[in-house]
């Protein structure tokens, strides 16, 4: 277990707009020795908070939220805080919506209908300079015969303007990065989804959940 007195050291922001879950993931802090614990039930709450100046140690977030979709909080709070440590807890156990954190990197994922310490684990393990994905996570994967290879934050980045039909030069400018740069993120892109073309790489994207239809140029 997390010796309370490192708990009680950390500030911790928990964000959800479910006044049981809100509350009842506060007290299981509190009982493990974290006494600084902000609670938020909008996602522009927080982001007000970090423009103020705040920082966390842990953010403790919800996919679905009032105002904010969930995956555009993440990388709010990233822009904001670069290594910001993310635990999603969530009721989604969708296997696109777990590649897109994935993708995101999230430090941890936890299921809503988990134990109530799940998150203290996730806590230690984030510690510890690892991820955690609680056992359900693990078993959706290995049902979908996942192979954790997921494109990175930047290779998503190409990918978007890549759908928007962009070449490597405009993408290139557009990220201030060179040429060789954004064809190696193409490389990686086409590598790990099996892409043959740029169409089969944009239809295998949205078939992982890594771009919405909405957002292909046509």
């Amino acid at each position: 277990m997390t010796d309370s007195t490192v708990l009680s050291k950390m500030k911790i922001a928990v964000v959800d707009d479910h006044d049981l879950v809100r509350e009842g993931m506060n007290a299981v802090l509190n009982r493990n020795g974290a006494d600084n614990v902000e609670k938020f039930c909008a996602g522009a709450e927080l982001v007000a908070r970090l423009d103020a100046g705040g920082r966390f140690d842990f953010y403790i977030i919800d996919l679905e939220l009032p105002d904010l979709d969930g995956f555009v909080l993440i990388e709010m709070i990233r822009a904001r805080h670069p290594f910001a440590n993310v635990i999603v807890s969530t009721v989604h156990d969708e296997i696109w919506t777990l590649r897109k954190l994935l993708a995101r990197e999230v430090n941890a994922i936890i299921y809503k209908s988990g134990k109530g310490d799940e998150v203290i684990k996730a806590i230690n393990e984030i510690r510890e300079g690892k991820c955690y994905y609680c056992d359900a996570v693990y078993e959706a994967l290995k049902s979908a015969s996942d192979t954790s290879i997921h494109p990175s934050t930047r290779e998503l980045e190409v990918l978007y303007q890549i759908a928007q039909g962009k070449t490597s030069r405009e993408i290139a400018a557009a990220m201030f990065v060179t040429d060789n740069t954004v064809e190696a993120h193409r490389k990686a892109l086409f590598s790990k989804l099996g892409a043959v073309n740029v169409a089969d790489l944009v239809v295998k994207a949205i078939e992982r959940g890594y771009l919405k239809k909405s957002g292909v140029k046509r």
